[in-house]
């Protein structure tokens, strides 16, 4: 490989973040979607706790080993659409496809048969988001060279993210309604249709409309079956010298901190509402489970991301994640004062606090990653966005493979039966309510101690650009 040759670019159009954020929304609407789905295998479909971990964990680990390869090839491929837009088109139609299939589960069929069911086909839909999420994410650290613009593309892309979160929980209100359907089990069939159809063509957007130069006489290592031995070799050697720079090991251990122990309690949020607040009865929650949801995503979206994004321009990226991430810290401690049975609304004042948490991270931690690239290139002279934003998010997946598993041990643990109402379980839901508020606290505040000598400053950024600059106009 050579290194890939690209000119400094401070702006960015307007029109190119939002059509990179409107991938953003699907990449976040999927997911979003399949936590809250998630819930009615357990609850209306009888997966006992090992399923549940099972169906987390395997899909993710599958999708985690594939990241790394799709961001090699990606990074090496020659094409007249340059590097990343033919695999985002084709994986936004496998994740569409996918989706609908992996949720057509019926409750007449047998345990084992809708488990093998949805197993095989989440196989297929992660197989499609790394198609997708890989090379899409690499568009993101390449569009611009600058410092702070980097943040505003990813601002802007988590902004528009962010109401994927907005509206996600409105589903609980849907399935939920007798009105709406007769059962969870018959929601969830249908509205994979009206989530994957939208979801899959925002997908495509990026695809279609963020510019990419022709690759076709890049000096990139061939793709091909004789030498895929050889390029096995070369992803491994490449997570090997992408792991050697400090700064990229402390953005993965803490996005791996912060946002897994999150995600590991995120998953038990509509049994620590209805069982702890409404004695079990989730008609009686109403929309309460779905406004902790909407309403912290409607925080992230118009507090947190402008707030976070210019505390990264005043006092610094990291002193930026380091703020944040210890407002969210309260938010958490707060929780746990606030989940008073009977009194759902107290609950609202911490969202706001808890909202910093993982409504900060991404901003920050995906701009400092196109820093760190830069730092890799200043290092072995190759532009390798791909292979850095498949490890990157190999953390977070695997993480999330992790916190699925956890999630199914945590109801083991404290013996939590959904059958059951608060009055029988009393000791079982409040050790969920405490795991909910005290794990991801945890995994926050082990984030901030990694992330406290972290150096990669505007200073430092702005020479490693100017030495890159100069390198290329040697060419």
């Amino acid at each position: 490989m050579s290194i890939t040759k690209t000119t400094s670019r401070d702006k960015v159009p307007f029109g190119q973040k939002i059509a990179f954020g409107v991938g953003m929304l699907a990449n976040q609407m999927f997911p979003a979607i399949l936590g809250i789905f998630m819930v009615v295998l357990v609850e209306d479909l009888g997966f006992p706790g090992w399923m549940w971990s099972l169906v987390y964990f395997f899909p993710r680990i599958f999708d985690a080993i594939t990241d790394p390869i799709m961001g090699y090839i990606s990074d090496n491929t020659k094409s007249k659409w340059g590097r990343r837009r033919q695999y985002v088109f084709i994986g936004a139609i496998m994740m569409g496809i996918a989706y609908i299939f992996m949720w057509q589960l019926f409750k007449e069929n047998s345990l084992q048969f809708n488990f093998w069911y949805f197993f095989l086909w989440s196989i297929v839909f992660y197989l499609g988001l790394t198609f997708f999420s890989v090379p899409y994410v690499a568009m993101g650290y390449e569009m611009s060279d600058d410092f702070h613009e980097r943040t505003n593309i990813m601002a802007v892309a988590q902004w528009i993210g962010q109401w994927a979160w907005v509206i996600a929980p409105l589903f609980w209100i849907i399935m939920y309604d007798p009105e709406w359907f007769p059962s969870a089990e018959v929601a969830v069939r249908e509205l994979a249709i009206w989530v994957a159809i939208p979801c899959a063509i925002c997908a495509m957007v990026p695809a279609i409309f963020i510019k990419s130069k022709s690759t076709l006489n890049e000096d990139y290592e061939p793709l091909n079956f004789a030498t895929i031995g050889r390029s096995l070799k070369n992803i491994f050697l490449s997570f090997i010298q992408a792991f050697k720079i400090k700064e990229f090991r402390k953005l993965c251990a803490a996005t791996f901190l912060v946002f897994n122990a999150f995600n590991t309690v995120a998953s038990l949020t509509f049994f620590v509402i209805v069982y702890k607040l409404f004695n079990g009865d989730a008609g009686a929650s109403g929309i309460w489970v779905s406004l902790f949801g909407a309403l912290g995503a409607l925080g992230t979206t118009f507090i947190v991301i402008p707030v976070v994004t210019w505390m990264s321009k005043v006092i610094g990226k990291k002193k930026a994640f380091l703020v944040s991430q210890g407002i969210s810290v309260i938010g958490y401690i707060m929780l746990w004062f606030l989940f008073v049975p009977g009194k759902p609304w107290l609950y609202i004042i911490a969202l706001p606090f808890f909202s910093f948490g993982i409504g900060g991270l991404f901003t920050i931690m995906m701009s400092m990653t196109a820093d760190v690239i830069d730092i890799d290139e200043l290092n072995s002279g190759l532009r390798r966005e791909g292979i850095f934003g498949a490890i990157y998010w190999w953390m977070v997946k695997v993480g999330f493979a992790i916190a699925g598993a956890l999630s199914g041990v945590i109801i083991a643990i404290v013996g939590f039966n959904p059958d059951l109402a608060t009055t029988d379980q009393q000791s079982a839901v409040d050790g969920l309510h405490a795991f909910f508020c005290f794990f991801p606290m945890a995994g926050t505040l082990l984030a901030m101690y990694v992330m406290r000598n972290y150096d990669v400053t505007e200073k430092r950024s702005n020479e490693i650009r100017k030495e890159l600059d100069k390198r290329r106009a040697e060419l």
